[in-house]
């Protein structure tokens, strides 16, 4: 019977396709496996799940990347009200190369790389700043959906000192991957879909052009009327203060991040504590980016109000990590691990495993609209598939990770999506209609270049 415990990860799929909820998803997989290991109780399952959902904290390496989850929303929180993040914006915009299409469209893009930190900020900072510029040059705002929204996600889990690496970084821990770090690093030049769709759009900027719906859409150009489809998050409207209030912040999080690695490693980054250097770096940029919110005296008395405000818009991505980290060890508890180690060892074309994945991760994130769910749902499954086929850790990790990202581009409920929509102006069918075409080609190539990844072992 050792085929049921394959069950629990496949209830999660289906119950996220069929409801498009993840947190039932992931809270029902966690007590289908409890009952199972409860010898079939369903009472004690649901005792069971209570329990493992405490055992969380009973790792120090969960209970730090849940306290970075949480605590990055209030460095968040502090860099928009300080008006740092509004600074950014307006020094990128009067660098004066923003005179024509193809400088607009690359500061906006830029924007989207350098802020980095939380993927909705990214979105929104870069519509702030890219509406004004494209409706100027007459440009159509769905262009601008399409690069900030290809250009902020991609990159959100390429520069991995974010919420999404610390995430990543905590889901190889729980599967009990050897050096999760480097693995977590080495991802990045394997993930082919965010490779693809970042490369893209900066081509598609540098020659100007597009295809498909969106070029219609540009040639289809119209005054846009009113700010309606353009609401955009108070914080973000912030008058411009200073870009040091949010440089420095951020350059103390990357910063401290590696120097900690490089000291708790004795020289070896790779070999460094990831999850306590992480938490340590988070909370000084949050204790710097307090004292420049201070200094600006815009929040008198509302310091800390501001901070727990951060920290709850962030509280339903933690609950996702949360309870995903609860169903990875309940999972490995019943054994699914080794059963689908020891059914990837048979399985005649191991080489085709990366691509599977990677659909496999694109369809789930497509039908919840959430790539951090399905993380959570196909993590667990892919640290025993690489080790039962012998194939590269960070292949595998790596296919799901695009996967999740690809599965959201498409997404008419991925929240990313609708915020893209929200930043740009741009009506939120049309986006997703004229982003569908460049999301489906760079897919596309993904599942090719992990067809012969997968070939080449």
């Amino acid at each position: 019977m050792a085929w049921l415990t394959v069950l629990p990860p496949i209830a999660a799929l289906v119950a996220a396709m069929w409801t498009r909820n993840v947190y039932w998803a992931l809270g029902l997989a966690i007590w289908l496996s409890e009952t199972l290991i409860a010898s079939g109780n369903p009472a004690l399952g649901a005792l069971g799940s209570i329990d493992r959902a405490v055992s969380v904290f009973g790792s120090t390496d969960n209970t730090r990347i849940l306290l970075f989850c949480v605590i990055i929303g209030a460095l968040i929180a502090s860099m928009q009200r300080s008006g740092g993040i509004a600074a950014m914006v307006e020094k990128l915009h009067s660098t004066g190369l923003a005179s024509t299409p193809r400088r607009a469209g690359f500061v906006t893009a830029i924007s989207g790389v350098l802020i980095f930190i939380e993927t909705n900020v990214s979105l929104l900072a870069s519509g702030v700043l890219g509406r004004p510029l494209f409706d100027r040059l007459k440009v159509s705002r769905a262009r601008l959906a399409y690069i900030i929204d290809s250009t902020c996600s991609p990159i959100s889990v390429l520069i991995l000192f974010n919420a999404w690496g610390a995430y990543i970084l905590t889901m190889l821990i729980a599967g009990g991957v050897e050096n999760p770090v480097a693995v977590l690093f080495q991802t990045i030049p394997m993930n082919f879909y965010a490779l693809l769709t970042v490369a893209g759009v900066f081509l598609t900027v540098a020659l100007d052009r597009t295809f498909g719906a969106l070029a219609v859409a540009d040639a289809n150009w119209s005054e846009p009327i009113g700010q309606a489809e353009g609401v955009v998050d108070d914080d973000l409207n912030q008058t411009p203060s200073r870009a040091i209030y949010m440089g420095l912040p951020m350059a103390i999080l990357i910063g401290g991040a590696l120097a900690f690695m490089w000291w708790t490693g004795d020289g070896d980054l790779t070999k460094g504590a990831g999850a306590q250097s992480i938490l340590w770096a988070v909370v000084l940029a949050t204790a710097c980016a307090f004292i420049f919110l201070a200094m600006t005296k815009r929040a008198p008395g509302k310091l800390i109000d501001i901070g727990f405000e951060g920290m709850g818009d962030l509280f339903p991505a933690v609950t996702v990590i949360f309870l995903a980290l609860a169903l990875g060890s309940s999972l490995s508890a019943l054994g699914t691990g080794a059963f689908i180690t020891s059914v990837a060892a048979s399985i005649t074309v191991p080489w085709a495993i990366p691509a599977i994945l990677f659909v496999i991760a694109g369809v789930t994130s497509f039908t919840t609209g959430t790539s951090w769910g399905t993380y959570g749902i196909l993590v667990p499954i892919a640290v025993p598939l690489a080790v039962g086929a012998g194939l590269p850790m960070p292949l595998v990790v790596a296919a799901v990770i695009g996967g999740g990202v690809f599965g959201d581009h498409c997404s008419p409920i991925s929240d990313t999506t609708i915020i893209a929509s929200l930043a740009s102006g741009c009506d939120h069918i049309e986006h997703v209609k004229t982003q569908m075409p460049y999301a489906l080609l760079a897919g596309a190539g993904a599942t090719l270049l992990y067809l012969a990844a997968g070939l080449m072992g």
